[in-house]
């Protein structure tokens, strides 16, 4: 397998952190999202949608998706479970974390990649596209997401160790990935948001996300 990442990305970071937390060494291939060599030929060729992360098999099959990368590597690698072990856990654990994914993660890219200042991203608001022009109005609309997100966290938190309940899952991954994001428009867990700021201390201490 060969994997393509982007160090400095979100998304690729959440396919590294379950690939670190599984054990697993897989080889990968640096492209830098930020100087724009994912929109070039020699990437295009490995994804024309020019997003990463990408997986490569050594069939040549690929990837493009973060999920579908982690639960082809659950279904290799099953412990330990980042996915749920049961139907109701499975389920319950899909449903979080689209939860983070859109609230935290989408949120975020919305005020990112929508803010004029951000010189590399002025035609590029849409992932993978070098064409469509920045939208204002989106910045706050981001930044109101995320206020809503932290709400949220902060409630999933309220009686649990993890937001899915007492082990790590995809979960806390992509939510972990989308407060590190969110720093990036300086928006950062409220100090009033102790379970949250309990659960980030932890979550960040873990080998993995340091991956």
């Amino acid at each position: 397998m060969k994997f393509y990442d982007c160090a400095v990305a979100p998304n690729p970071r959440r396919a590294r952190i379950f690939i670190a937390e599984k054990g697993l060494d897989i080889p990968k291939v640096e492209v830098d999202i930020i100087g724009g060599e994912n929109l070039k030929d020699e990437f295009l060729s490995v994804n024309p949608r020019g997003l990463l992360p990408v997986l490569e098999l050594d069939d040549g099959t690929r990837f493009d998706e973060t999920m579908a990368i982690c639960k082809y590597l659950e279904d290799l690698y099953p412990d330990p479970p980042l996915l749920g072990t049961t139907p109701v856990e499975r389920a319950q654990i899909e449903c979080l974390q689209r939860k983070m994914e859109f609230d935290g993660m989408i949120a975020t890219s919305e005020a990112f990649r929508n803010d004029t200042k951000n010189e590399n991203f002025a035609y590029r608001s849409l992932p993978g596209n070098d064409v469509v022009g920045a939208i204002d109005g989106l910045v706050e609309r981001g930044h109101n997401s995320l206020k809503l997100f932290y709400h949220w966290l902060e409630k999933y938190l309220s009686d649990s160790k993890f937001i899915a309940g007492d082990r790590f899952t995809m979960v806390d991954i992509t939510a972990l990935c989308a407060v590190d994001f969110a720093k990036w428009v300086e928006l950062e867990i409220p100090k009033e948001n102790t379970n949250s700021l309990r659960w980030y201390e932890e979550v960040s201490s873990r080998p993995s996300a340091q991956a």
